[in-house]
């Protein structure tokens, strides 16, 4: 029977937030950070970094077992993320070191799913 994880709930991003990340990360695709440009693509707005998502992944196992080892983790990306959403990231232990986690936003749509092993 799977473990259900403490939720992480993640404040909601703001588009300096994505601005500050295309720094950190290098990534400067526009349609990031550049509402013209994400729309002129098909977007609504600009869409955050799937790395930013999946560095919240791997931080949440960090938290749920900060004495483990992180030896197996794979995500994929479900839906874009956009500023101005709130998100929650949720985990269950299906069996004695391997488990599954999401990121959802406020509203209960899925951006990530993934699995892990710790060790």
């Amino acid at each position: 029977m799977a473990k259900t994880l403490p939720d992480i709930h993640k404040r909601a991003l703001a588009p300096i937030d994505l601005v500050r990340y295309s720094g950190a990360s290098g990534d400067f695709n526009e349609i990031h950070t550049v509402p013209k440009v994400a729309r002129s693509k098909g977007l609504k707005e600009p869409i955050a970094h799937g790395m930013l998502l999946m560095g919240w992944a791997a931080d949440a196992i960090e938290q749920w077992f900060p004495d483990k080892r992180l030896s197996k983790f794979t995500v994929r990306f479900v839906g874009m993320a956009h500023a101005g959403e709130g998100f929650v990231i949720e985990g269950a232990l299906i069996t004695e070191g391997v488990g599954e986690l999401q990121i959802k936003d406020s509203s209960g749509s899925g951006k990530l799913i993934g699995s892990f092993e710790v060790e």
